[in-house]
């Protein structure tokens, strides 16, 4: 294990790197917190141990540039007897881990490295644990190990672990947010906030509150100081959607902060600094927005570091069986479902669609096919009637409707002769629905999406009432 002691009394600072060499550590030390900042740079250490007051740049400063940067190792804080109330406030606020009173025990020392080691080895295990499930198509939230996808997660992989600003952009229910996350998750700014802003949901008149917060009494209204955005996502992550939507001199007052990280609360004369990573995203054209000044270009320059381009789903439907099996697994808990697995037939159905809406929009077919199911697999009987049936050309002169009805696929593919009015297309519907349902009214309703009353109703106009009118005993 490598250990970094950071500590101005040269005299102490040897006896605590023979002390730990002796444990069986490689140590490295530093006079003062630059001279700290210079050895992490090219040193990966384990662990950092530091005193609080120094010169030149202090324990304090040390650990707060650390942790804005997201390569904060687990550290260790020494501080003189009597300054307890400091050291707890810098575990608290600037995340060390623990803190050792001078003149420093032997016995305590070791054993808070060994803890310390605990935690940094913790830590490497689950960064390789993110490699892992990376090549093995998952990254977050996100699933998929088609080459479009495998190219998004190798440049994720690259870029998360810096404090470059990223423009993701992608169709609508393409996932960019889950970029933004897994941009988050595996970046050293993890353990700091998340924060997501729809640019496009919040009217004119607010936004720039909601980004930069507001003192009290700035406008009518503002009773009480309100965090904005950019504040409540400092020492993390501040995911912007829809960015070309921001109103273009709400944009300038962005690009200003982006430039400094200084920002100005409304109704404030002072000036804050946040350290922020910027993660932005659009479902537009970038250039177009420029060309249709919807999106200022130097604010696209500023934003446009680094660029992920989501692939829509259909560029990607071999990933469909990695995606639906993961939503089950999500869906099953949300719903307390019990679904094992997805049907080959239901799996090539989903195939053949365009998902005009990408991956929001399976999931919204892969939901509602969950709960229709309860357990066991689900089959393209389950695909909500909205979306799933597709009317195929018979022979003109094809058979009468009920046997239509009687011999139809009951799947994906429901046939529906040229010529039916619309009466007898939902008669036929109505009877494979039913015959697939094992003439369960409750669950054919439901599958049709109409209430039991109008069934009952449609199966009297129909002439397809059974002869008793029992309620389903199967529903019960």
């Amino acid at each position: 294990m490598k250990v970094l002691v950071v500590d101005d009394e040269a005299d102490h600072r040897h006896y605590l790197a023979d002390v730990i060499t002796e444990s069986g550590h490689e140590v490295s030390q530093a006079a003062d917190g630059h001279e700290a900042l210079r050895v992490l740079t090219n040193t990966a250490i384990n662990v950092l141990i530091t005193d609080l007051m120094m010169p030149g740049m202090d324990g304090f400063e040390l650990l707060r540039t650390l942790g804005s940067e997201g390569r904060l190792p687990p550290a260790i804080v020494m501080t003189a007897f009597g300054s307890l109330e400091k050291a707890l406030s810098t575990i608290h606020d600037l995340g060390g881990y623990w803190y050792l009173e001078k003149p420093i025990d032997v016995t305590a020392l070791n054993i808070l490295l060994a803890r310390a080691g605990a935690q940094s080895r913790l830590a490497e295990q689950n960064e390789e644990l993110r490699r892992d499930l990376a090549l093995r198509g998952v990254m977050g939230s996100m699933v998929g190990n088609s080459a479009p996808m495998v190219h998004v997660f190798d440049i994720i992989r690259q870029v998360a672990p810096t404090s470059a600003s990223v423009l993701v952009t992608g169709e609508s229910g393409t996932g960019k947010e889950l970029v933004a996350r897994a941009l988050h998750e595996n970046s050293r700014r993890s353990a700091g906030p998340f924060i997501a802003l729809n640019c496009a949901a919040i009217p004119e008149a607010l936004i720039e509150s909601e980004l930069f917060g507001h003192e009290k009494g700035a406008f009518t209204g503002a009773v009480e100081r309100r965090i904005g955005a950019i504040e409540s996502a400092k020492g993390g992550t501040l995911f912007l959607d829809e960015l070309a939507e921001m109103p273009m001199p709400m944009q300038a007052k962005l690009l200003r902060f982006l430039e400094d990280f200084q920002f100005r609360r409304l109704g404030s004369r002072q000036e804050a600094k946040a350290d922020v990573r910027i993660v932005a995203a659009t479902n537009h054209d970038p250039l177009k927005a420029i060309a249709d000044s919807k999106l200022r270009e130097d604010l696209y320059y500023r934003v446009n570091v680094f660029h992920i381009q989501l692939p829509p789903l259909r560029e990607r439907m071999t990933d469909i069986p990695l995606i639906v099996e993961a939503m089950i697994h999500s869906l099953n808990r949300k719903h307390e479902t019990r679904v094992t697995h997805a049907s080959p037939d239901f799996l090539a159905s989903l195939q053949e669609r365009a998902w005009e809406g990408n991956i929001r929009e399976l999931r919204n077919v892969v939901e509602r096919a969950v709960i229709l199911a309860g357990e066991g697999a689900i089959r393209p009987a389950h695909i909500p009637f909205g979306v799933a049936p597709r009317a195929v050309p018979i022979d003109p002169a094809g058979t009468p409707v009920a046997q239509v009805a009687a011999s139809a696929a009951l799947g994906d593919v429901l046939p529906i002769r040229v010529g039916l009015t619309v009466g007898q297309a939902e008669k036929v519907l109505i009877e494979a629905t039913l015959a697939h349902v094992g003439m369960n009214k409750t669950r054919a309703a439901a599958m049709l999406e109409i209430s039991t009353r109008t069934l009952h109703t449609r199966l009297r106009e129909y002439g397809l009432a059974p002869g008793d009118d029992r309620e389903d005993e199967s529903a019960a």
